[in-house]
C-alpha cells in the first residue's frame, strides 16, 4: 500500500480521476496486515460463542486495562484441548495470525494456541506492578488522607444487590440512622469491571456530599480479584481528592488495591464501622467521660476541702488568741523590765545632775563672792569689762563693784600698785 502523495492522490496512480474500487483497498489492507505473521497477544475473554455443528467457535479478546477488544476465530477443538476449561473472563495468551476480510472490512485474529495465564503468572504480574507502584510513592503512608469523622454522604461502589452491599449498609445504619449513601453498581470482576468502576469513581470524588468512598466486594480467587489490581484502577484511586476505603474480600485477600487505598478494611463489615461512627458508642462515651469529670471535680473538691480542714484545724487557726494569751506573759514581763530600767536609767541621770550642780555650784562665782571676794569692773571705757590689773584702774575711771548681795559704783581717787 503505497503511501498518499502531497497532492492528496497515491502515487500508485489514485487520484480523482481515477480512484481505487473498494476492492482494491481492502485488498491492500489485508496485505499489510498478514504481513504480520503470527503473534502472541494477551488479554481476557469476554464472549465465548460455540456454534454446534460448525468447524468455527467465535470469541472475543478485550484488554482489560482499555476499552478495546478484537474478534478471535479459532477450532472449537483447541478451546477443548485446554488444561483449564475458558471461560468468560479468563486471562489468555494467544498464538494466532491478524486477518483481514476484505469482504466485510474487517479484522479478526485467527488462532491456533490458546495458554491459560496461570494463578502463578498472574501473581508474578501482580507482584511486578506493586514494585512499580511502591517505587513510585503510590503507597506512601504520608499520602494517606484521614477519613471524616461524620461524613455527609458516604460512596459506596459494589456489586448489584450484592452481601458486600447489605452488609456495608445494614451495618452502617445500625451505627448512625442518619447516613446517607450514594450507591453505585458495578462488575466486581470481569471484563468490564474496572471501566464501570473508574466511571464511578470519578463520579462519586467530583460529588460535592460524598466524603469517603468505599469500594466492597465479598472476597474471592485471585482470578476474581483482578480488577482490583489494575493499573489504571491504582492510579486513579490515588489521585482521588475523596479518601477511599478498600473493602474487598476477607483477611487473605489482598489485592492491590489494599495498598492504595488511604484505609484497608478486613471486610466490608470493617468498612461500614470506619467510615461512619457509632453513635451509641458515642453517646457512651460521652456519658463516661461527663461522669468521669463530674467524678474527678468531686474528688478534688473534697481533697481541697480536706486540707482547709486540715489547715483550719491548726491551732494558730483554731484558737488564735491562744497565741497572743501565751505571750502577755512575756509582754508585760518585758514591759517592767523596761520600765524598771528607764528608771533606774532616769534616777542615776538625777544623781548624776545634781552631783554636777553641786560642783558647778562650788566652783561658780557665787561661792567665791560669798567668800567676801569682789568683782570689779570699768564702765567708763568701750563695753564693760572686768579689772584684772592696777594698770586697767587710771585715777577718773568709773567702775561697778560686785559683791555676794549686789553692787555698788565707786570712781578711782587713786592707785596703788603691789
Amino acid at each position: 500500500m503505497t503511501a498518499p502523495s502531497p497532492g492528496g492522490g497515491a502515487s500508485s496512480g489514485s487520484s480523482p480521476e481515477s480512484p481505487w474500487p473498494v476492492r482494491t483497498v481492502n485488498t491492500k489492507i489485508a496485505d499489510w496486515i498478514h504481513r504480520l505473521g503470527q503473534i502472541w497477544v494477551e488479554g481476557q475473554i469476554t464472549q465465548i460463542n460455540r456454534r454446534p455443528g460448525t468447524r468455527v467457535a467465535f470469541l472475543t479478546l478485550r484488554d482489560p486495562a482499555a476499552d478495546i477488544s478484537i474478534s478471535v476465530t479459532c477450532s472449537p477443538d483447541l478451546l477443548h484441548r485446554t488444561e483449564v476449561p475458558l471461560t468468560e473472563g479468563s486471562r489468555v495468551v494467544m498464538l494466532g495470525r491478524p486477518t483481514f476480510y476484505t469482504g466485510r472490512g474487517t479484522v479478526s485474529l485467527r488462532v491456533s494456541d490458546i495458554r491459560p495465564v496461570g494463578v502463578g503468572e498472574l501473581l508474578l504480574r501482580i507482584e511486578r506492578l506493586r514494585q512499580l507502584l511502591a517505587a513510585e510513592g503510590l503507597f506512601d503512608p504520608r499520602l494517606k488522607r484521614p477519613l471524616p469523622f461524620l461524613p455527609k454522604a458516604v460512596g459506596l461502589i459494589s456489586g448489584r444487590a450484592s452481601a458486600a452491599q447489605r452488609d456495608v449498609v445494614a451495618v452502617a445504619e445500625s451505627r448512625w440512622g442518619a447516613v446517607r449513601f450514594e450507591i453505585r453498581d458495578a462488575p466486581v470482576q470481569g471484563p468490564t469491571a474496572v471501566p464501570r468502576i473508574l466511571r464511578h469513581l470519578t463520579e462519586l470524588d467530583e460529588h460535592p456530599d460524598v466524603d469517603v468512598i468505599i469500594i466492597a466486594r465479598g472476597g474471592g480467587s485471585v482470578e476474581d480479584l483482578l480488577p482490583f489490581s489494575d493499573e489504571a484502577l491504582l492510579r486513579a484511586v490515588a489521585a482521588c481528592s475523596t479518601p477511599v476505603i478498600s473493602a474487598i474480600g476477607h483477611e487473605p485477600d489482598s489485592p492491590l488495591l489494599d495498598h492504595v487505598a488511604d484505609v484497608r478494611a478486613a471486610t466490608p463489615t470493617d468498612a461500614a464501622k470506619r467510615a461512619v461512627p457509632d453513635v451509641a458508642a458515642e453517646l457512651a462515651a460521652i456519658a463516661s467521660l461527663r461522669h468521669r469529670t463530674a467524678q474527678a471535680l468531686r474528688n478534688w473538691v473534697r481533697r481541697e476541702a480536706h486540707g482547709l480542714s486540715g489547715i483550719r484545724a491548726r491551732p494558730v487557726l483554731a484558737r488564735p488568741h491562744q497565741m497572743v494569751d501565751a505571750r502577755w506573759d512575756s509582754v508585760e514581763r518585758m514591759r517592767a523590765d523596761i520600765r524598771r530600767d528607764v528608771v533606774r536609767h532616769i534616777d542615776a541621770e538625777d544623781r548624776r545632775t545634781e552631783h554636777l550642780s553641786a560642783r558647778l555650784a562650788t566652783l561658780g562665782p557665787a561661792q567665791t563672792l560669798a567668800r567676801g571676794y569682789a568683782v570689779v569692773q570699768r564702765t567708763d571705757a568701750d563695753g564693760a569689762h572686768v579689772v584684772g590689773s592696777v594698770a586697767d584702774l587710771p585715777i577718773g575711771a568709773a567702775l561697778r563693784i560686785r559683791v555676794a548681795d549686789g553692787a555698788a559704783t565707786a570712781e578711782v581717787t587713786e592707785g596703788e600698785s603691789r
